[in-house]
């Protein structure tokens, strides 16, 4: 049994169906009777069941065993929630991130009213509105599950979407350019970092505490022995008798005849990033009992954030080198918005787009016409390249020296991209002379058809003098 506040989950297993249901009318007795003496009484009509099947019984017939409690009958349901995550039988992540997906779909089509095309909040705040608000319900419950293949197609889609919203792209972005721009990772990659971050925390917690710690292996190095009894174990192998699972440090083999236990795959996610450890720091010591061997709590905290360091740091390297980009894009991802996205969106997405080589200068391959020509159409001497319009174009010279002073270099490396008064000065430079700005905002004006009549200077009427009586006390 295990609960989360007022929400109570009971879970038997046993040879039967039948023996489960007799055990949880059983176990449900012996609550109710517990709460009673505190005061308690439990919402009856909320009850929900459901059989979990084990990976030899997906095709056998389902179960429709029913329950009775308290005079009130209830069937088995083919999927119930708790506490957001939803559970099938099978134990299929599908359901769950099929409503994740549509409840992300929902928050995402109310902030994006926020920020329109070109104009709204800057790119760096829907950088943050997508981590803190549309990630974390897309992605509620990867830490433990993983969605299928098809499920994360879909998820990537709308993350695309979410990508382009934050950088104001065009949709023929390529995706791996669209990922770093955007500072937003790849779903896969998400999900991998989650996973890992899920379990440093539940290895890093006192088993006494946390059910899914006390569940590993006594093998595992913590600083606490507690652990659960071997029966709790298991329960998670399931019914069949050649179930054969790994050891917790024990890499899977391909193809997997032979896998982990779900709590000792997520103790394995963690094995890369404590090498030299000789025991895994427990983040939560205030919560039990202070250990005699127990290192201080500051160092513990220390050794915590420099492991949660090394998981950021393999999120960074799988992204560059599992996710190319272009020949020509070289700038390299980073966790953290950059600096030019406190601009405004307009003159931000511009950047974007200019660095994507995607934008409307006409050097950039374009949808709009495939035929058009290259060729600057202020100077006409060079291809419009996001180099030649911003450094070397002689039509922009006069501009450039006024408000382009110190920029010298637009490649991935060039200081410009840490400094702020440059990035300021480069904000300018694309505002004044319309750098990069769509061919169709500013449209020539047309000379008008006769010459205007001269202005005559304007009538001045003579000033009135008024001649008032005085008054003498």
């Amino acid at each position: 049994m295990i609960s989360y506040m007022d929400d109570f989950a009971i879970t038997v297993a046993s040879l039967s169906y039948r023996g489960n249901i007799r055990r949880l009318q059983e176990l449900f007795e012996k609550l109710e009777t517990k709460a009673s003496r505190l005061g308690i009484s439990f919402s009856v009509p909320t009850t929900e069941l459901i059989h979990w099947r084990t990976p030899s019984q997906r095709h056998s017939p389902k179960c429709t065993s029913q329950i009775q409690i308290k005079g009130e009958i209830f069937l088995p349901r083919d999927s119930v929630c708790w506490l957001g995550s939803w559970f099938t039988p099978a134990l299929d992540p599908a359901t769950h991130f099929s409503r994740r997906l549509a409840l992300a779909q929902g928050a995402f089509a109310v902030i994006r009213r926020q920020s329109r095309p070109g104009a709204g909040l800057a790119p760096y705040l829907c950088h943050r509105l997508a981590t803190s608000l549309v990630a974390p319900i897309l992605l509620y419950g990867a830490d433990l599950f993983t969605p299928s293949v098809g499920t994360t197609t879909h998820q990537n889609t709308f993350w695309h979407k979410v990508q382009g919203w934050t950088t104001n792209y065009f949709s023929a972005t390529p995706t791996g350019i669209l990922s770093v721009e955007s500072c937003l990772q790849p779903i896969s990659l998400l999900i991998t970092h989650r996973q890992r971050l899920a379990g440093l925390k539940i290895v890093g917690s006192p088993p006494t505490v946390n059910p899914g710690m006390a569940r590993l292996h006594s093998s595992f190095l913590l600083l606490s022995g507690h652990r659960a009894p071997n029966s709790s174990r298991a329960l998670t192998r399931g019914l069949t008798s050649v179930y054969l699972p790994l050891h917790w440090n024990t890499p899977r083999p391909v193809p997997p005849f032979r896998n982990h236990l779900p709590v000792d795959a997520v103790a394995h996610r963690t094995l890369c990033f404590t090498p030299g450890l000789s025991r895994t720091p427990m983040i939560n010591s205030h919560l039990v009992s202070p250990l005699p061997s127990s290192p201080p709590q500051s160092l513990i905290n220390n050794t915590y954030s420099a492991l949660k360091m090394r998981v950021s740091e393999a999120l960074l390297d799988e992204w560059a080198s599992l996710f190319a980009t272009p020949g020509y894009y070289h700038h390299p991802p980073a966790l953290t918005p950059r600096p030019f996205m406190g601009l405004g969106m307009f003159i931000a997405g511009r950047i974007h787009r200019m660095r994507a080589a995607k934008s409307y200068l006409a050097a950039h391959p374009t949808w709009r016409s495939p035929d058009a020509g290259t060729s600057c159409p202020h100077c006409g001497l060079e291809p419009e390249t996001f180099e030649h319009a911003i450094l070397s174009c002689p039509s922009k010279q006069h501009v450039r020296r006024r408000l382009l002073h110190g920029v010298t270099n637009v490649g991935h490396q060039a200081p410009l991209w840490t400094s702020l008064p440059l990035l300021k000065r480069l904000a300018s430079f694309i505002s004044v002379p319309s750098t990069g700005f769509p061919p169709t905002m500013f449209p020539p004006s047309t000379p008008p058809s006769t010459p205007p009549l001269p202005l005559s200077p304007p009538r001045v009427s003579p000033p009135v003098f008024r001649v008032f009586p005085l008054a003498e006390v």
